[in-house]
This record gives C-alpha cells, sequence and structure tokens, in this order.
C-alpha cells in the first residue's frame, strides 16, 4: 500500500511548533509594547474647553509656571487654575474679552457670580498627567529640590496644547531617582523651560559647570537620596 503523505510530511509537525513559537513570541512582545506606558501616554493630547495655548502663555508671554500652578511648590499635587486665575487678565472689559477663545471663561465668571455654589460652573479642565492610584508623588518635595517641570512634563512652553510628553512609568522614574545629579538645577530656575547650564551668568557659582558637575553639587548640599525601594512610591 502506497503512502498517503510523502516524506516531506515528516516536518510538518515540526514546522507547525516552531511557527507557533515565532507567532506566540511576535503576540507577547506586541501585547507588552501595547501597554507600556510610552505606547498608551506619550503623544496623549486632549482637547481643553478653553483653547489656551503654553506656547503663548508661557513661551511668548514669559508667564511663570506657578501663576496658575500656584500649588506646586507647596503640596503634593499640583491644581489647574480657577475661573478667578484666568479672569485676573480675562474678565468682562479685560485682555482679549472679545475674543471666543475667552467666552468660555467670561460665562464661567458669569455663571460663577450669578449663581449659588452648588450650581456654578467651573471651568473643566481636562486632566492629561495622572499617575495610578498605587504611587505616591509629591510635587513640592521635587521642584523645592531643583527637579524642573520640564524633566516631567517636557518643554510645555513650546506647546500650543499640552500633551503627555514622558511615560511616567516606574523605569522612567528610577532612572532619575538613581542619577539625580543628571537632573537638579538651580531653584530659581526650576520654572525656567529653557534653562541650560551654560546659560549661567560670568559671577554665578554655577558658572562653567557641567550639568553633572551642578548636579553633584547640589545632591551634595540638599542631601538629596532619592529613594528607590518599593516603598518609596508605593506607600
Amino acid at each position: 500500500m502506497a503512502n498517503l503523505y510523502p516524506p516531506s510530511a515528516n516536518w510538518l509537525p515540526l514546522k507547525l511548533v516552531f511557527c507557533g513559537a515565532v507567532f506566540g513570541g511576535l503576540l507577547v512582545v506586541w501585547i507588552w509594547y501595547s501597554w507600556t506606558p510610552k505606547y498608551t501616554r506619550v503623544g496623549y493630547m486632549p482637547s481643553q474647553p478653553v483653547e489656551f495655548s503654553h506656547e503663548l502663555h508661557s513661551g511668548q508671554l514669559g508667564m511663570d509656571c506657578r501663576y496658575c500652578h500656584s500649588f506646586v511648590e507647596l503640596g503634593a499635587h499640583s491644581n489647574v487654575p480657577t475661573t478667578q486665575t484666568c479672569t485676573n487678565c480675562h474678565k468682562p472689559g479685560g485682555v482679549a474679552a472679545n475674543s471666543p477663545k475667552v467666552a468660555t471663561i467670561i460665562q464661567s465668571w458669569d455663571t460663577t457670580l450669578q449663581q449659588v455654589s452648588d450650581e456654578a460652573e467651573p471651568i473643566r479642565w481636562v486632566r492629561v498627567h495622572k499617575l495610578p492610584d498605587y504611587a505616591y508623588f509629591n510635587h513640592s518635595a521635587h521642584v523645592n529640590r531643583g527637579v524642573s517641570c520640564v524633566s516631567c512634563h517636557g518643554q510645555v512652553n513650546e506647546m500650543p496644547v499640552v500633551y503627555h510628553a514622558e511615560p511616567l512609568s516606574m523605569g522612567w522614574c528610577l532612572d532619575c531617582h538613581r542619577n539625580p545629579e543628571d537632573y537638579l538645577r538651580p531653584i530659581e530656575q526650576v520654572t525656567n523651560l529653557d534653562w541650560k547650564p551654560e546659560d549661567e551668568p560670568e559671577g554665578s557659582r554655577f558658572a562653567g559647570m557641567s550639568q553633572r558637575q551642578i548636579g553633584e553639587m547640589l545632591v551634595d548640599e540638599w542631601n538629596v537620596h532619592p529613594p528607590v525601594g518599593c516603598a518609596g512610591c508605593h506607600r
């Protein structure tokens, strides 16, 4: 009786196992990458209820980050500006009061004034950056020890619309915690998003120093020892 299958069919089970292993490996890599913060967060750019341009306010006009995010030096959480903060400039009859981009601010201000507090309509900003609930982060502990806004949020002063610039993953945080000297800068330059070590003027104690030299000096002066164990961020 003749064989039903040619001799080459003997290799078929091995080929199927090999193809299955390759496909399974590619599937694991794809799932792993798809679930990483770099894939799921970086580039996230939600539309906001007000067309607020950080490029204009922070970049061109030179407004300090702390004018709007006024609690960043004092508390664990950074705040978004209230309607009242916006109306310091954009109140009725104020800057660009007739611009369609400011209409939402004016409306929110009028509503807040005319209605009782539980019916007031604040500007509902869409949150861009949010750590998981199981991760502890304190803004004040970082900005008061020379960690600039740009280190975590990117070059915000060049963003017409703010987007998620860094992954904010555990590994990304640990890179900084293990090598703080690569990121620390003078306190007075924390909100200067364009600062570079070479910008230090003559007469400054940091003049002529590299980032590593400045960072090492500040680590020693401030006794900076960021936690790298689990309990540092998972409390």
